[in-house]
Parts: structure tokens; C-alpha cells; sequence
């Protein structure tokens, strides 16, 4: 498995912008797909956005699409997730995660690896 350390969350205003860092390492970083998901208190963890390492295809949850952004970095082994006019809904714990495979997948079961997450509060 890859190691996954996040990093970046912190307590924001409703509009504000924040960004998500993901620091990957342990595999040779080629032919998988990583991704950002989010689990909200007495919530179950969602999909939020996933790209594929080799194709930079990306994938978004609707709730997230037009205000978040996710990206790599290959030289870093780097997982990123610009995220804009944040609502108090996007409150919760971010999870980096990957899995070797091409395809993004949107379940949480499609991925072996995890980090340990990242608080985010958006206030209103």
C-alpha cells in the first residue's frame, strides 16, 4: 500500500477558499487513481473528487462541481484539492486515498490506501 499523509485543513469562513495537500509515497506512483472523499459527523464517508495519476482524467461529485478542483503533482508525488466558496456543508474530515487502477471509481470499497484526514470547519 502508499502511504497517504494529508494536510492543509483549518477552520474557515462560508466562502472562503481553502486548499488540501496529499503527500503519497511507499508505491511507484504510476497506473492508479487517487482521490479526495469526506466524512461529515453521524455521516457516512462520500466520494468527492478523484483523478487518474497517468490520464489527469477527473472525476467530481455533484455537490462539489464548479467550486472545487482537484490536481496532481508528478514530480512530488503530490494529491491537491483547491476548494471555493466553501459552505458550511463541506464541513467534515477530507480523506486522501488511492488504489492501483486507471479507472476512478466513486465508492470508498475501490480504494486500498488511506490517510489519516484533515479537519475542515466552515463557519456561516
Amino acid at each position: 500500500q502508499v502511504q497517504l499523509v494529508e494536510s492543509g485543513g483549518g477552520l474557515v469562513q462560508a466562502g472562503d477558499s481553502l486548499e488540501l495537500s496529499c503527500a503519497a509515497s511507499g508505491w511507484a506512483v504510476y497506473n492508479i487513481v487517487m482521490g479526495w472523499f469526506r466524512q461529515a459527523p453521524g455521516k457516512e464517508r462520500e466520494f468527492v473528487a478523484g483523478i487518474g495519476w497517468n490520464d489527469g482524467r477527473t472525476v467530481y461529485a455533484d455537490s462539489v462541481k464548479g467550486r472545487f478542483i482537484i490536481s496532481k503533482k508528478v514530480a512530488t508525488n503530490s494529491l491537491y484539492l483547491q476548494m471555493s466558496s466553501l459552505k458550511p456543508e463541506d464541513t467534515a474530515v477530507y480523506y486522501c486515498a488511492a488504489d492501483r487502477r486507471t479507472n476512478v471509481g466513486q465508492s470508498e470499497l475501490e480504494y486500498a490506501s488511506w490517510g489519516q484526514g484533515t479537519q475542515v470547519t466552515v463557519s456561516s
